[in-house]
């Protein structure tokens, strides 16, 4: 779908506001998502990132303002609604009963009553496509953290969104998780699903994301391309203000070695952690 030569967003934002009491939370932002696009969200804490998309989402109500899908006026009503319209969303906390399965757990977040053996197919069929990979019948208490994260994704992706909303996603990751979950999310772009990214991790946005759009006290400063800016460029437009490196002073005398670590090895239990080799280090009092 084309408008005047240019692609018709997926998701359009026209002066979003929500204000509470003492606190404008969204003051008349404006956003574009194309599809296919990974699009960061970036702010600082209070910027108005999570009132944003939880409007967005159908957990909160604007005040005032309009919001578009593939070009026609959409209105919603609560996170169903939304899951309908194709918007899904991972939280940065999980929703998970630790005592169920990857299975029971997933058919919980889905509508109607499913068909327990069917569903634990189509989510080892996903799971396996996408890189993720999920055994569905694993009790949750089992998995470790970037495997829980993975049962949020696949049941978003069994309602084949076109619009994924992650929150802050690789705060709880590994590198070696994150590194695989870029590789999913470049893939379902590449599908034309339209990713909103959270994250506070500049250097991740600018590997990951092609579009970004800064929030500041609550409004909307600017979009950029994150490829083209620095880290540290980027954190200006959040903060308002230059940045400068930090002067350190000569170093104090300190007192007597209190701990020394002295190449210490450890292997990882983990199949997604970091073996320790030949650590050093001393900590000293003061």
């Amino acid at each position: 779908m084309e408008t005047d030569g240019a692609v018709t967003p997926r998701l359009e934002l026209k002066g979003i506001t929500k204000a509470y009491p003492g606190v404008l939370a969204n003051d008349n932002i404006d956003l574009k998502i194309l599809p296919g696009e990974i699009h960061a969200l970036l702010g600082e804490n209070g910027a108005g990132k999570s009132t944003l998309v939880k409007i967005i989402y159908g957990v909160l109500k604007a005040d005032s303002g309009d919001m578009k899908w593939d070009g026609s006026p959409l209105e919603i009503a609560n996170p169903h609604a939304a899951r309908k319209t194709g918007i899904g969303m991972i939280f940065q906390h999980f929703s998970l009963f630790e005592a169920m399965t990857v299975t029971e757990n997933i058919a919980l977040g889905l509508p109607g009553r499913q068909n327990m053996t069917d569903l634990s197919r189509r989510i080892r069929e996903i799971s396996e496509n996408y890189g993720l990979p999920l055994h569905p019948e694993r009790h949750v208490h089992t998995l470790s953290v970037g495997e829980k994260q993975r049962i949020e994704i696949v049941r978003c992706l069994l309602q084949n969104p076109k619009l994924l909303i992650m929150d802050e996603p690789t705060s709880v990751l590994t590198p070696q998780e994150a590194k695989k979950m870029f590789e999913t999310l470049r893939r379902l772009a590449n599908e034309g699903v339209s990713i909103l990214y959270i994250s506070h991790k500049l250097d991740e946005i600018k590997a990951l994301c092609h579009k970004a759009t800064i929030l500041r006290g609550g409004k909307y400063i600017s979009e950029c391309d994150p490829t083209v800016e620095t880290a540290k460029s980027l954190a200006e437009m959040m903060i308002g203000t230059n940045l400068t490196a930090p002067q350190h002073s000569e170093e104090a005398d300190r007192g007597p070695v209190r701990l020394k670590v002295s190449n210490l090895s450890l292997d990882s239990t983990d199949q997604f952690g970091v073996d320790l080799n030949l650590i050093n280090f001393e900590v000293r009092s003061g």
